[in-house]
């Protein structure tokens, strides 16, 4: 419970004057108080640990721990950190008057506690935080306006969540983190588009799934670990150019296999017919 900053201002920059405090009979003297076990003490508040007129964001949110019953009173003061933080502990049904709040902390915070028909009218936020917050968690449907979203990490997330039917809509994203994690979960039908992929880390990515029959069309890339995981996988009398590649490790990899390929064939052909 230790905190760094040994000093206790309001939001204000003036000193904290507990004297003054609409709470201040919930004050334990800090020299005389004792925390139980878990460290919270229900209904009270403590100098420098929990205070809701500290600048501090852990004492504010430590407060409203130890006093959930006084968080629907601070959902309109001026500092948004005690808005922020009275927001995680307030009734839901108190919450939507803060949905067009100037901060964006205090919005994400909604984005995590809003029920669904609330949470659909930020998808449009300003901020990226905020839609973030959103599309973690919506579902299905819910996530389509979000897969256009401007800002990449929230395509991001999108894409993590969306039904597996919704992914081919996003392999032409523009940014090749999406289209990456798309490749990691687009079904079989559909991955061999991206062997052609502007990104080699897409086609790294399609490399390593495509089943080894299908591998060919990858024998010839650009990118040198796309050729190596292709050499390691690829149905062994497949290798063809993969054993004269440039690149050393790949040759390697690709003549290792193959040699292993043409014992195995000897012995197969030098054993006795059943």
């Amino acid at each position: 419970m230790s905190d760094d900053i040994l000093e206790s201002l309001d939001w204000r920059g003036a000193p904290v004057d507990c004297t003054v405090c609409a709470h201040r009979d919930r004050r334990l003297d800090p020299g005389t108080a004792a925390l139980p076990s878990g460290g919270k003490l229900d209904g009270r508040c403590l100098p420098l640990k929990a205070c809701v007129q500290d600048r501090y964001a852990k004492r504010i949110q430590r407060f409203f721990e130890w006093n959930p019953d006084l968080s629907a009173d601070h959902l309109d003061h001026p500092y948004f950190e005690v808005r922020a933080n009275a927001a995680r502990f307030a009734p839901i049904f108190q919450l939507p008057r803060l949905m067009s709040d100037p901060d964006e902390t205090v919005r994400s915070v909604l984005a995590r506690r809003l029920p669904r028909r609330l949470l659909l009218k930020l998808r449009d936020d300003p901020d990226r935080e905020v839609r973030i917050a959103v599309a973690s968690r919506l579902e299905d449907a819910d996530l389509a306006p979000l897969m256009r979203d401007r800002d990449c990490s929230v395509r991001l997330r999108v894409v993590r969540r969306i039904p597996d039917g919704m992914l081919p809509a996003m392999m032409h994203d523009e940014d090749p983190e999406v289209r990456v994690e798309v490749a990691r979960r687009l079904s079989m039908d559909w991955l061999p588009s991206l062997a052609w992929d502007d990104s080699p880390r897409v086609r790294l990515v399609v490399a390593q799934r495509l089943p080894p029959s299908k591998l060919h069309v990858l024998q010839q890339d650009t990118d040198w670990m796309v050729r190596l995981a292709v050499a390691g996988r690829i149905d062994a009398g497949q290798l063809g150019p993969l054993l004269d590649d440039p690149e050393e490790e790949v040759r390697a990899i690709a003549r290792q296999r193959a040699a292993g390929f043409a014992a195995g064939l000897t012995i197969a052909n030098d054993l006795p017919p059943l």
